[in-house]
């Protein structure tokens, strides 16, 4: 890893898939969240979204937290499930909201 960014890969990762926790942590985190062209509650927003609609329940979790860390409230994630209802599916969107009965306080 470089310079001062803090890992974020879980330790899982790095054990059984080292370089994909070094990308994820020097280029993705490090590099991509810290582009001036979008703030990080922006691409907070645009990431749960995606999570939402892909079906990628394994990660909405944490970038709820991480969301609502960089400005975004609960209810703005609610909302963005009750939008997405209408656009990525009905389940897609009943588990988005169980993955936010999931976060943290």
């Amino acid at each position: 890893m470089t310079g001062d960014n803090p890992r974020v890969a879980p330790q899982l990762v790095r054990d059984l898939a080292p370089k994909l926790a070094d990308l994820t942590d020097d280029v993705l985190f490090a590099d991509v969240w810290e582009r001036p062209e979008l703030s990080p509650r922006e691409r907070s927003l645009i990431t749960v979204a995606t999570l939402i609609a892909l079906g990628r329940d394994a990660q909405l979790v944490s970038h709820m937290n991480k969301a609502i860390a960089n400005g975004i409230s609960r209810e703005e994630l609610a909302e963005v499930a009750t939008h997405l209802a209408f656009y990525a599916g009905w389940p897609a969107a009943m588990s988005a909201v169980s993955a936010l009965a999931n976060i943290e306080e």
